[in-house]
């Protein structure tokens, strides 16, 4: 018995949609990092990128639990001394909450050109509509 290598060529892509109204952005980050990796696949391969397309909708609704919405900061740094620039998550959550989803997802994701290219096929939108009906989009709870 050999083991089954999926194939890049080969790999078919469905898309999914997934409800973050009123759960854990976490957890929707984490479903929406499995579908992307393609881990939820039988002949999943951990060298081919074997992942779908998801579609984050109602992002703006995604909870934080705890205090996490004023004590988890967002940073980056510009590369000059003293460039440290940090955002609340209440703000975040409140002006760009696409931006936190994308940011949870990708922390979830690997650090290489697998992660990369799993990452355009992420599309995240703050409200209930999106522009991909037109693929049939899977609902998937998360």
């Amino acid at each position: 018995m050999s083991t089954y290598m999926a194939k890049p060529e080969t790999v078919e892509r469905r898309w999914f949609v997934i409800d973050a109204a009123g759960k854990p952005l976490g957890r929707t980050a984490v479903k929406a990092a499995t579908i992307l990796r393609g881990k939820h696949r039988p002949e999943f391969t951990p060298h081919v990128d074997c992942g779908e397309y998801v579609i984050i909708i109602n992002a703006d609704k995604a909870v934080l639990t705890g205090r996490k919405l004023e004590k988890k900061y967002y940073c980056r740094h510009s590369g000059y001394i003293g460039g440290l620039k940090k955002v609340q998550y209440k703000e975040l959550m409140s002006t760009r909450p696409e931006m936190a989803m994308e940011l949870a997802v990708k922390r979830m994701l690997p650090d290489n050109t697998i992660g990369a290219k799993s990452m355009t096929r992420l599309h995240v939108y703050a409200g209930a509509e999106h522009k991909h009906a037109a693929q049939k989009p899977i609902e998937v709870n998360a």
